[in-house]
């Protein structure tokens, strides 16, 4: 099946740039989990490099922030690819070097508190330059711990 092993090859590689090309999400301990064209997904552990408040020992809020950011680049690069279904592949992992975030937003709702924790990212328009994205992180308990709304140049 020439198809299905393009598909795979094509997810594989959006996996490879942002688990193991990015080194900063790799830092945070990134993975992606779902690579669902409509809702990307990335995962993580909590660690003890990662608290913000050694009290609670709950998230740094720069890693919130860090990992909406990244999940929302992903689903915009994940729009941009619906945009260039039919395409080659070379040319549609290539758009991830135009990829950048023009604005992000969070709203933190409650201490992020967990062991594991889940962002999703959806997107809420993809045009010609610009893509806007709204990415909600969830604990292990499906705890709504965070939301933002990113915009992304992919142009």
């Amino acid at each position: 099946m020439p198809g299905r092993n393009a598909e795979n090859a094509w997810f594989e590689g959006i996996r490879e740039i942002f688990d193991r090309k990015i080194p900063f999400n790799q830092v945070l301990g990134l993975k992606v989990h779902s690579l669902d064209m409509d809702r990307p997904k990335i995962r993580f552990d909590m660690r003890k490099a990662l608290v913000g408040n050694y009290i609670k020992g709950s998230l740094h809020g720069g890693v919130i922030s860090s990992v909406i950011d990244v999940t929302g680049g992903l689903a915009a690069f994940m729009g941009l690819q619906k945009k260039l279904s039919g395409e080659p592949m070379a040319l549609k992992l290539d758009k991830f070097r135009k990829l950048g975030t023009i604005d992000l937003r969070i709203d933190y709702l409650r201490p992020g508190i967990g062991t594991s924790f889940e962002a999703t990212g959806y997107v809420l328009r993809t045009g010609n330059k610009v893509a806007v994205t709204r990415i909600e992180l969830k604990n292990e308990t499906q705890q709504l711990i965070a939301v933002g709304t990113g915009a992304y140049v992919i142009a």
